[in-house]
């Protein structure tokens, strides 16, 4: 009998475990695959961008550094100069639709309660160098991965789950399925997943070209559609707006993919060899609810969206990071009433915003006589300061704020990375995944109170480098601020957020 069995062993799946054995839950991982390496997940076509949220819970965990070395990046191009004072300008921002933004144009004057941090930056990856950090941090916290174990059957009574796999049976006091946009899980537990059908079959494939030159580099807007060809050798992507109905529905030979490819260029390229290919769709759809008694989704299997803008892995990994506490504090009993309900209250406005900023690019991006008008009026749009600062704090992770029923601007957003006088930061406190009660003010008090949560929320007094006015906080394991108060901050309003988020206070 484990707590938690998680169905997928990608990355929202190792994150998760590594979220719920970090708060000593006994987790074992369910994956289908029998092998852990996978050309899909190596570059190139395992390319993907963690945005700054998602770098930042990497950080907040302790594993920055592993997944800098793993993705070969440049630390100093990620994370604000040690011992600087103000947060640098954001040197990337994302795209909208193919159409490419200067990080010049961000308005950081609109980008408050920012602080230097060791996290500043997106950073490029693959799957199989985030796969190889969380796999191993998972393994060091004890949890078990078992390989080549297909889920076959999901049932649940009032106190258990039982995940029929490999002929075998893996009790749990609850399932999460992490496995992906045609999640079993999802299926097997009677999920309802709604949304919108696609426009398009979009195509990523390895190839060779006999004549690369034929083809521009970047993306290229068509009349039928669009296609991408990136810096790594052979990378090939496509997008063929036909409803959607060529997906998965026949193999994917080189004929195929070169008939897409001459219609949807306007050339004559030749595609020689095809190492690797498949297809995806802009199918936009969502679970209604992330639970169903005591099956929870994350990840790409509570929401699926067309890869435009490179969303999909941020938006799963917070996922992971709002539920893996939330979870634990359920299976040890210190939860308070309605806390797992609050996975589902706030990380589904998340994604169906995403599904939204999704669909937005399928249709400027769809073919026809007036796209290019379409595109050239909101490239003009979003091009300047205002627009490419809209831009940048809807796909950074930094600025989404959730409801926590607060009118302080700074309760529900991540937590600027507050730094104490003696050095330590924000980000090195959440190491451990508890709740972090900062005090700021001068007789530390907070100090008292938040000790009636210990084992559950971290003190840590003293002066900051630069408190941005506020006295005290309280920051959730995940590193939203839960409760913010000034330099004689109100002690009854600190206990009533620590029990609202933590539970009732020790005797």
């Amino acid at each position: 009998m484990y707590d938690v069995v998680i169905v997928g062993a990608g990355p929202v799946g190792l994150f998760l475990a590594g979220e719920l054995a970090l708060a000593d839950c006994s987790v074992l991982v369910l994956e289908r695959d029998a092998e852990e390496t996978s050309p899909w997940k190596e570059l190139p076509l395992g390319l993907r961008g963690l945005n700054v949220g998602s770098v930042e819970a990497f950080y907040r965990r302790g594993m920055l550094d592993e997944l800098l070395e793993a993705s070969g990046a440049d630390k100093e191009q990620v994370g604000a100069a040690p011992g600087a004072r103000e947060a640098p300008a954001p040197r990337g921002v994302s795209h909208f639709a193919g159409m490419l933004l200067d990080p010049a144009d961000i308005d950081t004057g609109a980008l408050p309660f920012r602080l230097p941090s060791p996290a500043m930056e997106a950073i490029m990856t693959s799957l199989d160098a985030v796969g190889t950090v969380l796999a191993a941090r998972a393994a060091k916290l004890g949890v078990r991965i078992l390989r080549g174990a297909p889920v076959e059957a999901v049932t649940q009574d009032g106190d258990t789950v039982v995940a029929r796999a490999g002929g075998r049976e893996h009790r749990a006091r609850w399932l999460v399925g992490c496995d992906g946009g045609r999640s079993t899980v999802r299926n097997l537990a009677g999920f309802d997943f709604a949304g919108t059908e696609p426009l398009f079959t979009g195509y990523s494939a390895r190839v060779v070209f006999a004549d690369p030159h034929e083809l521009d580099m970047g993306f290229t807007w068509t009349p039928t559609g669009m296609y991408l060809r990136a810096p790594f050798e052979g990378y090939l992507g496509m997008m063929d707006f036909d409803g959607g109905a060529f997906d998965r529905s026949q193999p994917l030979t080189r004929e195929h993919l070169q008939t897409v490819l001459r219609r949807v260029s306007g050339t004559d390229a030749t595609l020689t060899e095809v190492h690797l290919a498949s297809s995806f769709t802009d199918r936009a759809m969502q679970a209604t609810t992330y639970r169903n008694g005591r099956v929870l989704l994350a990840g790409d299997a509570a929401h699926i969206h067309s890869p435009l803008g490179g969303q999909g892995l941020n938006l799963g990994i917070g996922d992971a990071m709002n539920l893996g506490w939330k979870l634990a504090a359920t299976i040890h009993g210190t939860a308070p009433a309605g806390l797992l309900d609050t996975y589902t209250a706030e990380r589904h406005p998340v994604g169906a915003a995403i599904l939204d900023w999704s669909r937005a690019q399928v249709a400027a991006m769809n073919p026809g006589p007036n796209a290019p008008a379409l595109r050239r009026l909101i490239h003009d749009l979003l091009a300047t300061r205002d627009g490419t600062t809209h831009v940048f704090r809807t796909t950074s992770g930094l600025f989404h704020r959730y409801d926590l029923g607060s009118d302080q601007p700074l309760v529900g957003h991540t937590a600027p990375d507050f730094r104490l006088a003696d050095g330590v930061p924000l980000g090195d406190l959440l190491r451990d995944g508890q709740g972090v009660a900062l005090d700021f003010t001068s007789r530390q008090r907070l100090h008292d109170a938040a000790l009636s949560w210990k084992g559950r929320i971290r003190y840590a007094g003293g002066p900051a480098r630069d408190d941005l006015g506020f006295g005290a906080l309280l920051v959730r394991p995940d590193g939203v601020v839960a409760w913010a108060g000034g330099h004689d901050p109100d002690r009854e309003a600190f206990q009533e957020a620590a029990t609202r988020w933590f539970g009732a206070p020790t005797p």
